[in-house]
């Protein structure tokens, strides 16, 4: 996984959009205005959300991520290792979350996402 890998997936998302909003090279996605997946300007691999708390906590006593610094803590880091099969689901699941709680005029603004 590379910054250009997680990019490339994140801008198949209808409706998201890249910034680098604090400057000096970050790459924060978004939906509606809200976060789904951010890459830092030093730290290896990619923040995303997740339902909980609970999992992201469950997530890293697993070894599929670590804590995201500067985030709350239902947001792990994934690693650059890990495989892009299941990148691509973690980066999905996260702007899944994220869309379903978006107002329901923002939802309805969106192309459809199975």
């Amino acid at each position: 996984m590379s910054r250009d890998t997680v990019n490339a997936i994140c801008r198949t998302f209808p409706g998201a959009e890249q910034s680098d909003p604090w400057g000096g090279g970050h790459d924060a996605w978004k939906v509606g205005g809200k976060m789904f997946a951010c890459i830092g300007s030093k730290l290896p691999g990619v923040a995303i959300k997740t339902d909980s708390v609970e999992t992201a906590t469950m997530l890293i006593e697993m070894g599929v991520g670590r804590r995201a610094p500067y985030f709350h803590r239902s947001w792990i880091n994934l690693p650059w290792e890990m495989p892009e099969d299941e990148l691509r689901l973690r980066l999905a699941d996260s702007y899944r979350i994220v869309r379903k709680g978006l107002t329901r005029k923002a939802q309805a603004s969106l192309p459809l996402f199975d």
